[in-house]
């Protein structure tokens, strides 16, 4: 039976095989555009060839494309598609910016980026102007068939923010919306905004938020008039961010003279929190396959090295900082799947990626695995 070292090994040898055959087809499809083959052929252009004989989706015959033409003005590209630095996914972007005169300084900067990390380089790089600093609240109305409320679409200060309720309670500084259009209910409370870079230090936010949340937007403008949206959106956020970490950490401005015993067993005092996080640095020390940590700073619990449930204290010495997912993780190898699978059950399992996909699913506590 093969071991997971040994899967793993046959999977990096099949993703080598993948980036040398994604490199050498598209070698070969910048050579059959330099020759113009697709129009002897009786196609219009590389991409309706692409799109129709080879029945690839718009998407794909785009990105295809692109990265052919990039492959002609500059050959450097090719190497680094073949052996995974660069991530097919964001030649997109490299072509906005590499040139034949500029590649071997610019190139390096998009190895091993995601498509949105090359778009933050890109956008430093190049970055595009701004958005004029104006409020638009546009109007939507509902469809029959749905229950959602009106989108009322607002852009200020750069950021461009959707704003789900009445347009009436949100304020009277509207300009002509445009012609009202059907709208679904949200299928998702937890979809992440989008935000696209701009330039190196300013981004474009697109969020969806209730009527209540633009009512309150409207009267701390009134309160804070000297104040942007994006400013008021910043101080919220700080707010909330200092909290979050230090309740996370247990960090306190006046820590006790004296620390007060608790009757709860698995009670973790504050001071021993406080340790643990600055020991930790505040993420995720589950060790991976290579040695190296997880790192991951989402959903952050304290665990118990040695379990409560064997009789492991709660001292500095015991815990250690781990995501929910690696958290959970570990209550499987001690505990197995079947206890743990009970505790799971009906409830959102966690998953780990680096920084974070998915919501904490217990709060503050000490975890599964504490």
């Amino acid at each position: 039976m093969d071991t997971p070292r040994e899967l793993s090994d046959r999977l990096v040898t099949l993703l080598r095989r993948e980036h040398a055959a994604l490199a050498e087809f598209l070698v070969a499809l910048a050579d059959f555009d330099v020759r113009r083959a697709w129009a002897e052929l009786g196609y219009a252009s590389l991409f309706h060839y692409l799109h129709r004989e080879l029945r690839l989706s718009k998407g794909s015959a785009q990105y295809r494309k692109v990265a052919a033409e990039l492959i002609q003005a500059v050959p450097a590209v090719v190497e680094p598609l073949r052996d995974g630095r660069l991530c097919f996914t964001t030649v997109i972007e490299v072509a906005r910016v590499v040139t034949a005169e500029n590649w071997e300084a610019v190139l390096p900067r998009f190895y091993g980026l995601s498509r949105h990390e090359a778009a933050e380089v890109v956008a430093a790089l190049a970055p595009r102007p701004a958005p004029p600093v104006r409020t638009v609240l546009t109007a939507v109305r509902r469809s029959a068939s749905s229950t959602a409320e009106p989108t009322v679409l607002a852009v200020t200060s750069g950021s461009t923010v959707e704003l789900t309720g009445p347009v009436a309670a949100v304020g009277s500084t509207v300009e002509p919306s445009v012609p009202a259009v059907p709208v679904a209910a949200p299928t998702s409370s937890f979809r992440s905004a989008e935000l696209t870079p701009l330039t190196a230090d300013r981004q474009r936010l697109h969020v969806t938020v209730s009527g209540r949340f633009a009512r309150k937007l409207e009267r701390l403008r009134d309160l804070r008039p000297d104040l942007s949206d994006d400013a008021l959106l910043e101080a919220g956020v700080d707010l909330l961010l200092a909290k979050a970490e230090k309740r996370k950490s247990g960090h306190t401005d006046r820590p006790q003279a004296a620390i007060r015993p608790s009757r709860d067993r698995g009670h973790i005092p504050a001071d021993v929190r406080r340790e643990v996080w600055k020991r930790d640095g505040g993420c995720c020390q589950w060790r991976l396959a290579s040695g190296e940590c997880c790192g991951s700073t989402h959903s952050l619990q304290l665990d118990h090295v040695v379990p409560r449930a064997l009789g492991g204290a709660s001292t500095a010495d015991n815990l250690r900082v781990l995501c929910a997912a690696h958290n959970l993780e570990a209550a499987r190898r001690v505990f197995g799947d079947a206890r743990m699978g009970r505790y799971t059950k009906g409830r959102r399992v966690p998953i780990c990626a680096g920084p974070a996909l998915v919501r904490d699913v217990s709060g503050d506590s000490p975890g599964p695995g504490a």
